[in-house]
């Protein structure tokens, strides 16, 4: 592991000196080198970690490379399970270096998309932690404090939580806790919640949680983008394409994962064909950017052959999906959801119907429809009404809402 993040950081030093790249490119590039030499260190706990309350923060770097006027840390914390289980989840808060205003700043947890399932595919311990935070140059300029989770299992060793609701939206809660550990970071109890995709299913849950979870913390408004909502209606939309199966893997897994111990008829062979039965653990283990060739080599010979039922329709599977799917309450605050009219992966007829769900139940809604927009670019093209309505939250001055 030293030696391959050797190898990264000297590469990476070396393409510095050939390219010539910017001052401000150079700083954030050789900060990212520096702070991927430390992930062995950083990452590594004991096996008997002690109990501590959720939020509480059990080991902190700096981190180098932050943005132009901001300062960073990558934190590993306390937070609670599926089970309620105290374990450890890693993640990166940054804040602007300006001065705070009295009562200290607003924070935005952040619930990023998709970047695999393994320990190895946690944004914080990743070259660029900073680039994958979507909008964060802007949530800094507008005076917040962001905390982005990297999930329970991911960067820190722990359970599994690939499209696990309450263990994501855990994580994102006391991201936001663990900021107002961070006395440089001037976080207030105030919070905003912000997640694009499988970010915006962990940011939903951790809206449907706040109230009793962290009462603490006065949560305000969610802006989601493309978010994951119906995951069987997710799974069956996407399943004929190689995104599709690749996304499967990572869940099927981790709800066999986390629901065998309890739950019976949750291994993989029940609702797998044997094909994807023996794929699935390997595709689980590699992380969608750097593991790309492997996963669309493994995942397209299965197209067509993956499932072996419908999860919908089969239990225990469908119960599963149905318990972490959002909605099951309304949101005590104002929502916003975001989708791109060409979105192949989280299609609009999914996301419609949820923001009618939440209509339904009482949750305020506004919806912004962003045409000729597909998955991968929806969350930046929707902040600045993401912008706009937490500024406004309260005054109704964003848009004309869905309900």
């Amino acid at each position: 592991m030293k030696r391959r993040s050797l190898v990264i950081a000297l590469a990476l030093v070396f393409a510095l000196v050939v390219t010539g790249c910017t001052l401000t490119t150079q700083r954030r590039v050789t900060g990212g080198a520096a702070n991927v030499l430390t992930n062995a260190i950083f990452y590594a706990v004991p096996k008997h970690v002690p109990a501590g309350a959720p939020g509480s923060v059990y080991r902190i770097q700096r981190l180098q490379g932050a943005p132009n006027g901001a300062i960073a840390w990558r934190v590993l914390y306390h937070s609670r399970d599926l089970d309620d289980r105290d374990i450890l989840v890693s993640g990166v808060v940054v804040a602007p270096t300006s001065a705070p205003p009295s009562g200290g700043r607003t924070i935005v947890a952040w619930g990023h998309p998709t970047t695999g399932a393994a320990q190895s595919c946690g944004p914080s311990s990743n070259i660029a932690p900073f680039d994958l935070i979507e909008g964060l140059t802007a949530l800094l300029e507008a005076g917040y404090v962001v905390a982005a989770t990297d999930y329970p299992g991911m960067g820190v060793a722990g359970p599994d939580s690939y499209l696990i609701g309450v263990s994501e939206g855990h994580s994102v809660l006391d991201s936001a806790r663990a900021a107002r550990h961070i006395r440089a970071a001037h976080a207030s109890s105030n919070l905003l919640l912000w997640g694009h995709s499988q970010g915006g299913q962990a940011a939903l849950f951790a809206g449907q949680l706040a109230s009793t979870y962290s009462p603490e913390l006065h949560l305000h408004g969610i802006a989601v983008a493309a978010p994951a909502t119906d995951l069987g209606a997710l799974l069956k939309d996407d399943i004929g394409t190689v995104s599709g199966v690749t996304i499967a893997s990572y869940a099927f897994q981790s709800f066999s994962t986390v629901y065998a111990p309890t739950v019976p008829g949750t291994q993989l062979d029940t609702i797998l064909t044997p094909a994807g039965a023996q794929a699935t653990p390997g595709m689980a283990e590699l992380c969608l950017v750097s593991g790309h060739a492997v996963l669309h080599t493994i995942a397209g010979k299965l197209v067509g052959g993956y499932l072996a039922a419908d999860p919908a329709t089969t239990m225990p599977w469908a119960s599963l999906l149905q318990q972490n799917t959002p909605g099951a309450t309304p949101l005590d605050v104002p929502l916003l959801v975001a989708q791109g009219d060409s979105d192949t992966l989280v299609h609009p007829s999914a996301t419609d119907a949820f923001i009618a769900h939440e209509c339904s139940i009482g949750t305020k809604v506004t919806a912004l429809h962003i045409p000729n927009t597909g998955h991968g670019t929806v969350a930046l093209k929707a902040l600045p009404m993401v912008l706009s309505f937490f500024a406004h939250l309260g005054t109704h001055a964003t848009a004309s809402p869905a309900c």
